[in-house]
């Protein structure tokens, strides 16, 4: 398919200029001579390419009033500036809110015609890298045998037959956003948009336009993300960051599925899937006064709350083998040959959960290329006795206030507990590790007052 360029230029001859040279090198052209004729232009169809003259006669905007335009529709749509008595400030304040290239006038065809060429190459790349990586993500699994993993599997299954609202809890880099993903794909809203509305990124007075959208003087609409993601899902991520006054707003749309514009007139009626998710505690919010109630019930008609790591270590050597394989695949590298009975990565408390166990992955799989075994097990713990002190460490410095008795109790319970969670909670598998018979190994477990592992 032909790719498209609008040329906006008041000068006539000029405009008949570049849109010749850009007909003959096999493009689709359109043209406008001024700020309201390509302000209709781009509302017909928003091009690949813009050229857009700096100054532009009759009326009140120029060539970076539309540069701005063109970038908040989208900014990966490349816009050349063209200008023939712009000072040295102009340019760079062009480049600065977003365009590709600044190009003085006279200029020659092949100087146009290179830049047009980079500036969609540019473009093509910029998607094509989205798209992969999009892809990536999307393919990533939950993964784990915990009971709790296994129920919330089952209830993602039990939302694809549903539009219900869900409200995703738990610990940053849990893995809020896969699962609000996978309920997505799994649900009939598969084919259409997926959005993030990451409320922790936004000043206060820029929420409702990024939600609602705003219109102006002239005809031109920001669209917010509710009708971007029309038919789709929206994730609002951190909901809890959301301002208490604006959570009203939030809270009729999501009532009556319809909205106005910022300065609109017309209700603009969406139907969009809500999906929550926060790592804060939205009851004691509501008990400070921070986060409405009638949103809370709103939003939180299917609650789904993800474990920590910690809580989970079990599956660690699953999530282990699974991300060797998957950074391997999208780094073009061996996988390393990470021993997943290291004890560090059961005794460790990973504050940032399975986002920094993955994280970790990929770290050790990058600087142990062409390494052994035995030196990727050393840049793992290396890696690790870098970050805060490990729950053993803090139980060993707490046992020091104790008597001996009770020291070497406490010592035998972390030691214990962190076996059988390396052996899934086997009691076999761990009293054949530690050298003990099953029978003595269950009394001890007994006396020591460790019942199982959840």
């Amino acid at each position: 398919m032909k790719k498209e360029i609008l040329v906006i230029d008041d000068n006539a001859d000029i405009r008949f200029l570049i849109c010749n040279i850009l007909k003959e090198a096999d493009y689709e052209v359109r043209s406008a001579a001024n700020y309201e004729q390509a302000v209709k232009e781009i509302k017909t169809k928003l091009p690949d390419l813009s050229i857009v003259d700096i100054k532009l006669d009759k009326g009140e905007k120029d060539g970076i009033d539309l540069l701005k335009l063109l970038i908040s529709i989208d900014k990966n749509t490349p816009v050349i500036m063209i200008s023939g008595h712009a000072n040295v400030q102009v340019a760079v304040e062009a480049i600065r809110i977003g365009a590709y290239e600044f190009v003085e006038k006279p200029f020659s065809s092949e100087k146009i015609l290179n830049y047009a060429k980079r500036a969609l190459e540019l473009k093509h790349l910029k998607k094509e890298k989205n798209k992969v990586e999009n892809k990536l993500f999307n393919s990533f699994e939950l993964i784990g045998k915990n009971p709790e993993i296994l129920k919330i599997l089952k209830t993602i299954d039990k939302l694809a037959l549903t539009e219900s609202r869900v409200l995703i809890t738990g610990e940053t880099g849990t893995g809020k956003e896969l699962v609000a993903r996978k309920i997505h794909k799994s649900s009939q809203r598969s084919e259409n948009s997926f959005k993030v509305f990451n409320a922790s990124l936004l000043k206060e007075k820029n929420y409702e336009k990024q939600l609602f959208g705003e219109e102006y003087q002239d005809g031109t609409i920001d669209y917010g993300v509710l009708e971007k993601v029309n038919n789709g899902t929206l994730l609002l991520d951190e909901v809890s960051e959301i301002p208490y006054e604006i959570q009203s707003n939030i809270l009729r749309t999501i009532t009556d599925q319809k909205f106005k514009r910022i300065n609109g007139s017309k209700d603009i009626y969406v139907s969009v899937r809500i999906i929550s998710s926060t790592s804060r505690d939205l009851k004691q919010m509501i008990l400070e006064k921070k986060f409405r109630e009638d949103f809370y019930h709103r939003l939180n008609v299917v609650p789904v709350n993800l474990p920590t790591l910690q809580s989970r270590t079990e599956d660690i050597p699953l999530l282990i083998k699974y991300f060797k394989k998957k950074i391997s695949e999208i780094n073009g590298i061996p996988e390393a040959d990470i021993d997943s009975d290291n004890d560090l990565l059961y005794s460790y408390n990973w504050p940032g959960n399975i986002r920094e166990l993955r994280n970790l992955i990929e770290r050790v799989t990058i600087l142990s290329v062409h390494e052994n075994k035995a030196d990727i097990n050393k840049i793992l713990t290396e890696i690790l006795n870098e970050n805060p002190k490990t729950l053993n460490e803090r139980s060993i410095n707490n046992t020091l206030a104790y008597p001996l008795k009770e020291a070497r109790e406490q010592f035998e319970v972390n030691y214990l507990v962190n076996q059988l969670k390396k052996n899934n909670g086997n009691i076999s598998k761990t009293a054949d590790f530690i050298g003990m018979e099953r029978s003595a190994l269950h009394r001890k477990l007994k006396a020591l007052g460790i019942k199982g592992l959840n």
